[in-house]
């Protein structure tokens, strides 16, 4: 006889002081990078721009939206923030008129490159109090609960 599957406990002590601890840094760190953006760069602006300088490809406005997880109309409002400072140039796709293209700029690049400076030494001491290889060794499980809630729609 095979036992029924059990369903997860919503008042599972692990679970809720997982999540509590997750949303608690996010919102220490979120606040600690916030006040040391450059004048001028919010966070998401931030966010935007190491985006697209990594990936180093036109993405349209919805693909944005979705790699945020946010609603279109949210990341237009970042996007025409981005474009007014000159950081991200937006053009129609000439493939689709429907669509447009966004790329980030020399100035996108440089703005990106000032945030990075003025929080890399940030992350970089709250790593070494904690330890490398404390913080390594949570990096794959951070990895697989973020996978997982992409999957969840969570």
């Amino acid at each position: 006889m095979t036992r029924p599957e059990s369903k997860p406990d919503p008042a599972d002590p692990i679970a809720v002081s997982l999540f509590s601890e997750i949303l608690t840094v996010d919102q220490l760190a979120r606040n600690r990078v916030a006040r040391a953006m450059p004048k001028g760069m919010e966070l998401s602006q931030f966010s935007v721009l190491n985006h697209l300088a990594h990936v180093q490809i036109e993405r349209t406005p919805a693909q944005l939206a979705q790699t945020f997880h946010l609603t279109r109309g949210a990341m237009t409002n970042t996007l025409h923030k981005l474009e007014w400072q000159g950081w991200i140039h937006i053009r129609p796709d000439w493939e689709d008129g429907r669509r447009k293209l966004v790329s980030i700029s020399p100035a996108g690049i440089a703005a990106r490159d000032a945030g990075v400076a003025v929080i890399a030494p940030l992350i970089a001491e709250v790593v070494k109090e904690i330890g490398v290889e404390k913080v390594r060794s949570i990096l794959p499980v951070l990895r697989e609960l973020r996978t997982k809630l992409a999957e969840t729609g969570l």
